[in-house]
């Protein structure tokens, strides 16, 4: 039996969304790669060492500011596009595993939909199972 995901079907994406999918895909990874820290590197001694050429001023100290600032911004909205995706597709393939793994509680898929106290309650549960040497598949179904 073929899935959305196995055959492309299901919730189609919009094309904006779509776009800065693959867009927020390719910006972290070419972020965080060595070549993305050299010239990160390179800029700051750049600056650093234009700093007598222009006095040390208010002007060069404020060039450094506002440029790490602006980047600052907009890398925190990539990570956390990243570990959005990183996280679902985590949890998905967790899903599949209690899914499929016998006498699994299949009651622990969709784990992350919880409340704070329902998850709490859950690993006071685990923690007594630990200390009893029980076996978590012996509760509930």
């Amino acid at each position: 039996m073929y899935t959305a995901v196995e055959t492309g079907r299901g919730r189609p994406q919009k094309g904006s969304d779509e776009m800065f999918r693959k867009a927020a895909h390719a910006a972290a990874d070419a972020l965080g790669s060595s070549w993305a820290f050299a010239f990160a590197l390179l800029a700051v001694i750049v600056w650093a060492v234009a700093g007598p050429i222009f006095a040390y001023s208010d002007s060069w100290q404020l060039f450094i500011n506002t440029w790490t600032s602006v980047v600052t911004f907009l890398v925190v909205f990539l990570i956390q596009n990243a570990q959005n995706r990183d996280a679902r597709a985590i949890h998905l393939k967790l899903d599949e595993l209690i899914r499929g793994v016998q006498g699994a509680r299949n009651a622990l898929i969709n784990l992350q939909d919880l409340t704070d106290e329902q998850l709490e309650r859950l690993q006071k549960e685990f923690q007594h199972i630990k200390r009893s040497g029980g076996n978590p598949a012996d509760g509930v179904r």
